[in-house]
């Protein structure tokens, strides 16, 4: 009964939100003025087959993070988000996990900073949500990538430019600020998980771990080579919301400069080859 009751939720919420509301294009003929399945898995990051067995009632058990971009992809407030967990058989996450939860102002802001690269991690830099310019800028990351400490001890890296030492100094900075998450959520099995796992794999993050350093992973002015548009030096700087803990990172360029150039092209060209 649970299960036909989330795929109820997931139709009638689907219905009910607009394509501009959510940061899509409004143009073309449509059925319905909701949005589509195909539209709703893009936004949430999964595949329009799971949608439709979720709102068919034929997927059972969906699991956490899941639901947690599907509330994200639909824009729920916290109360109904918590409702699409229960409806889920799931408990809705506690103050003992780190938050996923982007508040629908969060969300809006995104959908206005349509010339600037945006993107939403958790406190473990897990990434929640990215702006189109934002993964036309740093590529779309997948699977353990999408945590940044993952990717700079264990996995693809970024198109940031790194000197041995810069890159050292970023480290050193990703394990202080995963160690003060850690600290406020102690019983986090995912970030338990992520730490051990990064502790087993990488001498370095061990060795950085056990140093003990606490900090904040602090905002930084980046070069990033694109392969379309060549080398872009921008500021990165990393906000923090009251009441949630959760950071936007944000990367600008001066007025005036090649770099705000190379930005205005990649909003084109960039987003344009992420289409298709």
């Amino acid at each position: 009964m649970a299960t036909t009751e989330l795929g109820a939720a997931l139709r009638r919420r689907r219905d009910q939100v607009s394509p501009g509301a959510v940061g899509l294009p409004t143009g073309g003929h449509r059925r319905a003025a909701g949005l589509r399945r195909e539209e709703l898995a893009q936004l949430a990051g999964i595949s329009v087959d799971y949608v439709t067995r979720l709102e068919q009632g034929r997927a059972a058990n969906p699991s956490a993070q899941v639901v947690e971009a599907l509330a994200r992809a639909l824009r729920l407030s916290a109360d109904a988000r918590a409702h699409l967990f229960h409806l889920a058989g799931l408990a809705s996450p506690g103050p003992d996990t780190v938050p996923a939860y982007i508040t629908p102002g969060i969300q809006r802001m995104l959908d206005r900073l349509t010339g600037t690269p945006v993107a939403v991690f958790d406190a473990a830099w897990t990434q929640l949500l990215a702006n189109p310019l934002y993964t036309a800028l740093m590529g779309q990351w997948h699977g353990d990538d999408l945590n940044a400490v993952w990717r700079n001890f264990l996995g693809a890296g970024s198109r940031v430019r790194h000197t041995p030492e810069s890159r050292g100094a970023l480290r050193a900075q990703q394990a202080a600020d995963l160690r003060r998450t850690a600290s406020r959520y102690p019983a986090d099995e995912s970030l338990q998980h992520l730490v051990s796992q990064l502790r087993s794999k990488s001498a370095t993050f061990a060795e950085l771990w056990e140093s003990g350093a606490v900090g904040p992973h602090e905002s930084a002015r980046k070069t990033i080579d694109h392969p379309h548009v060549g080398a872009l030096t921008l500021d990165c700087d990393v906000l923090s919301v009251t009441g949630s803990d959760v950071r936007i990172m944000v990367y600008t360029a001066g007025p005036g400069t090649q770099d705000a150039e190379r930005l205005a092209l990649l909003a084109v060209v960039g987003i344009q080859a992420l289409s298709g």
